[in-house]
């Protein structure tokens, strides 16, 4: 339901509205001054310093495999998220619950674990024997994409369940009675009201997955030009004292994250993220 404004009328209305308003204002303060603090900081002027910083041949390409693995893992992950999702929704099965709760670590996990227990993984005969037949990730491009998708996954898998938990089974019931197969079902019942939930968990995985930090370093290092992504760029401008260019960067992907965040929210629709 769409809130509408209106206007306390009793002295206990007023009194509860502030209380209420009170950690809105405080908090969208924090972030302001945040982003205020970085606007700022960086120089607009001179011999275009921002410019220079988020056009240079490294950032180029930090971007670019940036905006190529996030997109792929935001792909895998509503591959696995929506069937995922809907199963654990709908369906009770043995250990359902130890399933369900385990699908959540990722969420909870320090990054820099995910990433060491990839290491690890990677490690074993048959990490190693994956490796040599299939295809190389300790170190690789590829490998920036299966850390996203660690991570990421939990969280549209998350948004897929929830999503699932609030569309009436009933819908799927009265497909059945007109003949429907259980995927005929799924297809014309359910899937359809999933499209506000789908646009969100594809949001949430693609902000998770680009700015993904701690996995990648581990897992896949910190290479210009090869595994440099834009929150290993920061990391690198950053160590060489270069504040200027990493704040640079830091706004390409607020900038980014913004306009992705306006262009899924006219695409899902009034039920976006509510």
């Amino acid at each position: 339901m769409t809130p509408t404004p209106s206007s306390p009328a009793s002295p206990s209305e007023r009194r509860f509205f502030a209380l209420m308003m009170a950690p809105l204002v405080f908090y969208f303060l924090v972030v302001m001054a945040l982003l205020a603090a970085d606007v700022f900081y960086v120089s607009w002027e001179g011999p275009r310093k921002f410019w220079d910083a988020v056009t240079s041949p490294e950032i180029l390409f930090a971007l670019k495999l940036s905006l190529i693995t996030s997109t792929l893992t935001a792909a895998l992950s509503l591959i696995v998220a929506v069937p995922t999702g809907y199963l654990l929704s709908r369906r009770r099965f043995a250990g359902s619950t130890i399933v369900d709760t385990i699908l959540d670590i990722p969420i909870v996990l320090p990054p820099l674990v995910v990433g060491l227990s990839l290491l690890v993984v990677f490690s074993t005969p048959m990490g190693k024997w994956f490796e040599a037949h299939v295809i190389e990730l300790v170190f690789r491009p590829a490998g920036i994409v299966v850390a996203q998708f660690v991570v990421a996954c939990a969280f549209a898998v998350r948004t897929m369940k929830a999503t699932f938990d609030g569309i009436d089974p009933r819908y799927e019931s009265v497909a059945r009675t007109l003949g429907f197969g259980p995927f005929g079902a799924f297809r014309v019942g359910s899937l359809p009201l999933a499209k506000s939930g789908i646009v969100a968990a594809a949001v949430i995985t693609w902000a998770r997955a680009v700015g993904e930090f701690g996995p990648v370093l581990v897992f896949c290092g910190a290479t210009r030009f090869r595994t440099e992504v834009l929150p290993t760029s920061i990391y690198l401008e950053v160590s060489v004292g270069n504040l200027h260019a990493a704040l640079s960067v830091a706004l390409m992907m607020i900038a980014a994250a913004v306009a992705v965040l306006i262009v899924f929210k006219k695409a899902g629709g009034k039920t976006y993220l509510t």
